[in-house]
């Protein structure tokens, strides 16, 4: 019983690290890298599961794209949004 809790305890800590090493991971902001959501956006059809792959990756950058006066118009969509949604991406708070 002793060397199962210990075990647990140390696959905690590994989980434990491995979450902070994932948040730790720098994150390039660009745009094109959500291109597999464009038709999506575009037609207001479901979006692919790359689509959502791109989506969860570029979510810390979601804000920055909404204040960029180039791209807010595609950000801010009524089809963003839906596709946003769809992906079970939290909408940012910005």
């Amino acid at each position: 019983m002793k060397k199962t809790g210990c075990a647990v305890l140390y696959l905690v800590a590994v989980v434990l690290l491995l979450g902070e090493l994932h948040v730790n991971e720098a994150v390039t902001c660009n745009a094109s890298e959500l291109n597999p959501c464009a038709t999506a956006i575009a037609s207001g059809l479901p979006p692919s599961a790359a689509c959502c792959s791109k989506l969860w990756e570029q979510q810390p950058c979601l804000c920055g794209y909404l204040k960029d006066p180039a791209l807010k118009q595609y950000v801010n969509s009524p089809n963003a949004r839906k596709v946003v949604s769809s992906c079970g991406v939290p909408t940012p708070s910005c």
